[in-house]
């Protein structure tokens, strides 16, 4: 009973002490409130900065920022090397190129060693419904004149309408004012065969004989008259045979071997 008595005093003297801060305080004025808790934030943010820093330095968290620039320099680093990697790609695309033409050229001189050609590219094209010409990076410092054959891989192209120091214009066979004396591979029937307007790869042949045997699937060649072109060269291949109601009307559709919408080098026939 004694303890009980003690606990019962010296709650109520805490209970007083309580009070009178509490008027205490109600009794200060503002600016001294403000002015106490300033000196209580002194105190009392090292203490929290400290434990902070504590408690990043348990849980890692100082070391983001420094994570993070590394991560930054490491991310400059790759796309430096990404873009050493494209300039290499760039540059391997185009020896790639380079070397395909130089095949192709070459595939082609030898294809046609019987004659003297000149390689060319092919800078330019104009294969519209009405003209149908080429323009190749070779000319007169070349050695390339007007009326010389040109080829491709595939077979005749056309041939030299005019020419400057450095470049020189083709008038292909498919063109609709080109015309070209052809014979047929198997039965050596002749026909001369134009350019149509209508279909850019096909050329018409007429001026064939009543009694000539003409075959779907035949190839046709040049027949070496004209005074252009030399003999046996690939043209296309017989696609169509037409019959009129006259022997005299008999035509052909040939289909021609070069895609000229593809084409990109030729050779020029210099003899």
């Amino acid at each position: 009973m004694y303890n009980n008595k003690k606990t019962g005093k010296l709650g109520i003297i805490i209970t007083i002490v309580i009070l009178i801060l509490l008027v205490m305080l109600t009794n200060v004025k503002s600016n001294q409130m403000y002015t106490l808790g300033n000196i209580v934030n002194k105190l009392v943010s090292p203490v929290q900065q400290g434990i902070t820093y504590l408690k990043n330095k348990i849980s890692g968290n100082n070391t983001y920022f420094t994570d993070l620039e590394q991560l930054r320099e490491e991310n400059n680093k790759l796309k430096e090397e990404n873009s050493k990697l494209e300039q290499a790609q760039r540059e391997y695309e185009v020896i790639k190129t380079e070397n395909e033409t130089l095949k192709s050229y070459l595939a082609l001189t030898e294809k046609y060693s019987s004659y003297k050609t000149v390689p060319a590219y092919v800078i330019n094209k104009d294969i519209s419904n009405y003209s149908k010409t080429i323009v190749i990076n070779a000319g007169k410092d070349d050695g390339i004149t007007e009326n010389m054959p040109v080829i491709g891989n595939d077979g005749l192209v056309g041939y030299v309408i005019s020419v400057t120091n450095n470049t020189a214009k083709v008038q292909t066979i498919v063109d609709s004012s080109s015309s070209t004396s052809s014979l047929t591979s198997s039965t050596r029937d002749n026909m001369i065969c134009k350019g149509t307007i209508e279909e850019s790869n096909v050329l018409k042949g007429t001026y064939i004989a009543n009694d000539a045997n003409i075959i779907e699937g035949d190839s046709i060649e040049t027949s070496g008259m004209g005074g252009i072109y030399p003999k046996g060269i690939h043209i296309g291949t017989i696609k169509e045979v037409t019959n009129g109601k006259n022997k005299t009307d008999i035509s052909v559709k040939v289909e021609v071997a070069v895609d000229f919408n593809k084409l990109e080098t030729v050779l020029v026939i210099t003899k």
